[in-house]
């Protein structure tokens, strides 16, 4: 968070906090005002008694229960207004501060989509200008080709993310549940993937014919989204690990990596939306923080659960899991 941002959210503490200081010492101030009143009114009441009234003893009990009946009557309203206002400032406080960060994030996911997708559109156009006017060798012209390949891809990817992330969001999306072996549709993916980076080392375990009740376009998301997320984040030379694998009714998708890590407090936060670890002003991984969160709105749709855990002694691992039912159960 920058400093702007900082100073932003210390003045609306600040002025908050002033503001409901203000509330309970007005609060107070109205108690003590409203007891003042009893007393004196019931001090009034007591002067207009004569002693030699039979039923003095009964009106002067009288008035001393409707005195002890309005304080308590005023400390309950007053206890009442206090804790409701309590209450209340907490879940305002924090909407607030919760609001400030969200539109903090949501200025920087526009930056980054403004990149996102410039970069690649450059990229895949001075490729093709450069094939049109110069005469290259195959090898070039294949690399090159390769290269707008795969930034169209990246680009491609992008504009799901965002399209699904929204419609999902707003409930437009129609979930396709149908049968499918998850099994072809992971060893596409990585198949792509190797295409992709070549150069890249891949170790792959993924058992057969694991079939799963799903929507096709989302599962294939799921995949690509954690298999581009541990590229994006680990060193070239690293290894990325894909298993699949089947344990009576639970399906196990894993993706690990040998990079940086996830720290042990930001592992819940990386699935919220436009969230990304680090300072934003000093970042260099590319992204949105669009992609983890899909990748856990789409588990959940799919009624499944995903979370990351430490891959020692370096790297991190993301488990997806399914609970499947047998076929007599669909």
């Amino acid at each position: 968070m920058d400093i702007f941002t900082k100073k932003r959210l210390a003045i609306a503490s600040i002025v908050y906090w002033l503001l409901l200081a203000y509330i309970i010492v007005a609060l107070v101030w109205w108690f003590i005002a409203l007891e003042k009143q009893n007393d004196r009114m019931a001090q009034y009441k007591f002067s207009e008694l004569k002693l030699d009234d039979p039923a003095f003893q009964i009106k002067y009990q009288a008035i001393a229960d409707e005195e002890h009946i309005k304080d308590v009557q005023y400390i309950g309203e007053g206890a009442t207004f206090l804790i409701v206002i309590l209450i209340a400032s907490i879940f305002v406080y924090q909407a607030v501060r919760r609001q400030i960060r969200l539109q903090y994030q949501q200025e920087n996911f526009m930056m980054a989509i403004t990149h996102e997708l410039k970069t690649p559109i450059a990229v895949a156009k001075l490729n093709l200008e450069t094939l049109l006017k110069y005469s290259l060798s195959d090898e070039k012209k294949l690399k090159m080709l390769q290269a707008t390949l795969q930034e169209t891809n990246r680009l491609n990817t992008l504009v799901s993310n965002i399209l699904v992330s929204s419609q999902l969001e707003g409930g437009r999306y129609r979930m396709a549940k149908e049968e499918l072996e998850l099994s072809d549709l992971v060893k596409t993916a990585v198949s792509e993937f190797r295409n992709r980076f070549p150069d890249r080392p891949w170790q792959c375990e993924v058992e057969s014919e694991i079939d799963i009740n799903g929507d096709p376009l989302l599962l294939q998301i799921l995949v690509n989204n954690l298999i581009e997320n541990a590229i994006k984040y680990s060193p070239k030379e690293a290894p990325i690990t894909i298993k699949l694998l089947q344990k009576n009714r639970t399906i196990l998708f894993q993706v690990i990596d040998e990079g940086p890590g996830i720290p042990g407090n930001e592992k819940k936060q990386i699935f919220e939306k436009f969230y990304r670890i680090g300072n934003e002003t000093t970042r260099t991984t590319k992204g949105t923080g669009l992609g983890l969160y899909l990748c856990k709105k789409i588990v959940e749709d799919h009624n499944g659960q995903i979370k990351v855990t430490d891959n020692l002694p370096r790297g991190s691992n993301f488990m997806v899991s399914f609970t499947v039912k047998h076929t007599h159960e669909q």
